[in-house]
Order: structure tokens, then C-alpha cells, then sequence
């Protein structure tokens, strides 16, 4: 006999584990099956994001941050530190405490909010007959087998690295986010194939606690996603800072030996070369998670890659079952996964879940930081939008200088007409902070003047910001 709910999430990452909560908290008898392990084989809640995403990357991008702070920048602010060494052991380890103390969160919340667990991989068996109550039956095999049937399904199975044709992970010599989190000693030479969120992230870690690091990107433009100029001014960061990086390149043959791997490649003119690294991290993108899923057989539509179908609510082509998150349409982002779960609870619940996917924020947690949301100068031309635009660097903010990381600037971009902001792009300190007041001024549909004469507090970063907007009428007061 099966045990019944009312909703049975299948996937336990952010969009799945919120949803979960929000449900339950909407009066609904919830469970929640997850098959992430840790360590000790035991449950490890929060999926790609809390386990090899997300969370452990930003724990490694802080220790790495406060590496090349006392190695470079102590001394300019009269803090001399000698004897500086690295314990890249314990600093995983460090890394891998946050983890855990993210994976016993969920698991309290689920307590707190009487979501029944499942430590397993959920797959479909069937649907249920109408006269038996309707829904699906669900596999789950975990320590056991168990039979769970839901009248509601929400599948949240999120994504995995993609990998080149022909070169799979190894996650020794040849890594995916996974693998380039578990790096047990400093690297002299890393490549990264692809300078996405991901690659850029691990590429900053290991430069900054002393690799030599070299990314190869197919792409002739540097972070095509990003405004271009913010995207330039990135670039020039970067390789200030020493990375390594071809644009415009076709890689070829990847070999592993004793000694590493090498990578065959030609540079944007056509000319050959050779990359030799004791490390190679691919970071080419995602790909969703439904192998293993057996939606065949339900019946549950899939498209060409793999990704399952919903509208425009988060439903399926099966009445009664929902997706959410890196396993549908949409950017591969946690945030957005979140949101998207919340929603479909409530839509559960007959109530009317909100998601504008035009005011989703993006952020790259490198250094400088680069955070966005809305449109680019480039999509605004390409669509023949009259805009205005307005920056301000932080070159001339006060708590830049004072924080001594005057790198970047705020961009924003509005109508030209109705002055409506159409987009903030930001590069510099802080910038996944700073992106939020954009979020909130672009969902309620504010004007670069309504930021203009909001008053931020003096002396801080978001004066950033109200310069940027200031500039859109060309009215800086700093600048």
C-alpha cells in the first residue's frame, strides 16, 4: 500500500525544498524525496547549490578573498603579516562545515514544517486511477524501496555539468563544479574551458591562492550574456589580476597523463596550440536532470533537451504535475528556482504566484563582483528601444576608496521616453548586494529619477547607484 499525499516533490534543491515548506505551511500534507548524499552516505539536502554549487563555492571564494588580501592588500592599510601560509586541507574542510551547516538547516525546516523525508531517487510508476483519488504512484529507491502516491507532483530535479564529447569527468585531473570544490592543493597550472559563472568563479579562487590559471573560451566576446561594457571592464579586471584568457578558441584533442592533461587548441586566428595544466575544469554549461526520472512512463513530455516541458505557470503536459527550476525553461539560477516553487505551492493552494522573469537578478561572485537585471545596452539596440543611459564608477564613490576596491562601475538604462528602468548593470564591490534595490525599483516599475532622489546613506556603496541614475539625465553630483 502506498503512502498518500497531497504533494510529493521530487528533488530536494532550493526550488524543491521551498516548495515543499511553502506548501506545507498552505495546509498540505508534503513529502519531500531527495537522493543528495554526504559524506557518510547519509541525506545532504539543498541539492547542486548547497552541496557543489552555490554555498561551498562562496565559502572557497571568501577564504580565497582573505588569502590574497594579507598576501597583497594588508600593507597599504599598515598591517604587516608575516609568515603567510596556506592549509588548503583545512580550508576545505571549512568549506565543507558551511555545506553541512546548510544541509541540517533544510532538514530542521522540513521538521518544523512537517514535511515528510525521503533519502532516495524518485522515479514515476503510474498514474492513478481516478476512483483511487487520482495523482501518481512514485518509486522511491533509497536504503529500501517505498511506494508513495501523491495527487500532486512537483519535480525539481535541477541540472548537472555538461561535459565535452568524448571527455567525461573524472573529477581527479578532469573536473566539473564537483570536482574543482574538492581540489585538494594549490595547482601550478589550471585551464578552464569556458568563462561562464561557474569556470570564472573556480578560476578566481585557485588564481588567488596562487595557480596559474589559463580559460579558453569558444566565444569571440568576452561574457556575451553581460552588458558589453560592463563586460570590458570585467576583462580588464581580470587580467590585471593575471588570469589567462583566449577568446575565439577551438579546442581539440584532451589528453591525461601521469603528469596532467593537455589540451590541443587553436586561437582565434586559426593558429594551433598546446595548453599543459595539472588541472582542467570544464565549465561549458548544465544540462537538466531527468535520466532516471521514467516519465515515460506517465507520459510526461520532455524537449529535445531533455528538459521538461511546462507553460508559462510551471505546469506540465499531466494534469497534476508540475517542474520547477534548472529541470525547465529559463536561466539555471537557485533564485529563480526558489521563486518559481513558491508560486506553483500557491497555485496549488488556488492562490496566484508571482515570477517576472524580467526582474530575475544574475550575479558572478568574482572580484570584481558583476550583478545585473533587466535588459542590456545590446538587446536595448537590437530592438530598436529608445533609451538613456547613465554610469558612475566607483572610482569616485567615497566608501570605495575607503574600502580601498575602487574597480567598476553602476550602469543604468531607461526609457527615453517614460524614463522607466529598463536595466542596472553593476561591476565592483559588492555588486550582488548592491543589484537588489534595482530589483525592487524594476518590479515596481520606478524611474531612474525615482532613485535619483531616493536618499542613500552617506558614505556608502549604493551612492553608486543614485549617481548612476543622476547620470541618466546627466545631472552627476560626483562626478
Amino acid at each position: 500500500m502506498s503512502e498518500q499525499f497531497d504533494v510529493i516533490v521530487i528533488g530536494g534543491g532550493p526550488g524543491g525544498y521551498v516548495a515543499a515548506i511553502r506548501a506545507a505551511q498552505l495546509g498540505m500534507n508534503v513529502a519531500c524525496v531527495d537522493e543528495w548524499k554526504n559524506s557518510k552516505g547519509g541525506p545532504a539536502l539543498g541539492g547542486t547549490c548547497t552541496n557543489v554549487g552555490c554555498i561551498p563555492s562562496k565559502a572557497l571564494l571568501q577564504s580565497s578573498e582573505h588569502f590574497d588580501h594579507a598576501g597583497h592588500h594588508f600593507a597599504e592599510h599598515g598591517i604587516s603579516v608575516s609568515g603567510l601560509s596556506l592549509d588548503v586541507t583545512r580550508m576545505v574542510a571549512r568549506k565543507d562545515t558551511v555545506v553541512k551547516q546548510n544541509n541540517d538547516g533544510i532538514a530542521y525546516l522540513f521538521k518544523k514544517n512537517k514535511v515528510s523525508f525521503f533519502h532516495g531517487r524518485a522515479s514515476f510508476v503510474k498514474a492513478v486511477n481516478s476512483t483511487d483519488g487520482g495523482g501518481y504512484e512514485i518509486k522511491v529507491i533509497g536504503a529500501a524501496e517505498e511506494a508513495l502516491a501523491g495527487k500532486q507532483i512537483i519535480v525539481a530535479t535541477g541540472s548537472s555539468a555538461r561535459a565535452l564529447p568524448g571527455t567525461p569527468f573524472d573529477e581527479d585531473m578532469i573536473l566539473s563544479n564537483d570536482g574543482a570544490l574538492r581540489i585538494g592543493a594549490v595547482p601550478k597550472k589550471l585551464g578552464l574551458i569556458g568563462s561562464g559563472v561557474i569556470g570564472l568563479e573556480m578560476g578566481s579562487v585557485w588564481r588567488r591562492l596562487g595557480a596559474e590559471v589559463t580559460v579558453l573560451e569558444a566565444l569571440p566576446i568576452f561574457l556575451g550574456a553581460v552588458d558589453e561594457q560592463i563586460a570590458k571592464e570585467a576583462h580588464k579586471a581580470f587580467v590585471k589580476q593575471g588570469l589567462k584568457i583566449e577568446l575565439g578558441v577551438s579546442v581539440g584533442d584532451i589528453n591525461k597523463s601521469k603528469k596532467g592533461v593537455s589540451v590541443a587548441w587553436t586561437n582565434a586566428k586559426g593558429d594551433p596550440q598546446a595548453l599543459e595544466v595539472d588541472k582542467l575544469i570544464v565549465s561549458i554549461g548544465r544540462v537538466p536532470n531527468t535520466v532516471g526520472l521514467n516519465a515515460e512512463a506517465v507520459g510526461l513530455q520532455l524537449d529535445e533537451r531533455g528538459a521538461i516541458v511546462v507553460d508559462d505557470q510551471c505546469r506540465t503536459s499531466l494534469a497534476g504535475v508540475w517542474a520547477v527550476g534548472d529541470v525547465v525553461r529559463g536561466p539555471m539560477l537557485a533564485h529563480k528556482a526558489e521563486e518559481e516553487g513558491v508560486a506553483v505551492a500557491e497555485r496549488m493552494a488556488g492562490q496566484h504566484g508571482h515570477v517576472n522573469f524580467n526582474t530575475i537578478p544574475w550575479v558572478i561572485y568574482t572580484n570584481p563582483e558583476i550583478a545585473w537585471v533587466g535588459q542590456t545596452e545590446q538587446q536595448l539596440k537590437a530592438a530598436g528601444r529608445a533609451y538613456k543611459a547613465g554610469t558612475f564608477p566607483f572610482l569616485a564613490n567615497g566608501r570605495a576608496r575607503a574600502l580601498g576596491d575602487t574597480t567598476g562601475m553602476v550602469k543604468m538604462l531607461a526609457d527615453a521616453a517614460t524614463d522607466e528602468i529598463l536595466g542596472v548593470h553593476i561591476v565592483g564591490p559588492m555588486a550582488s548586494e548592491l543589484i537588489a534595490e534595482c530589483v525592487v525599483a524594476m518590479e515596481f516599475r520606478a524611474s531612474s529619477e525615482d532613485i535619483a532622489r531616493i536618499c542613500h546613506a552617506h558614505p556608502s556603496l549604493s551612492e553608486a547607484t543614485k549617481e548612476a541614475a543622476l547620470a541618466v539625465d546627466k545631472r552627476t553630483l560626483n562626478f
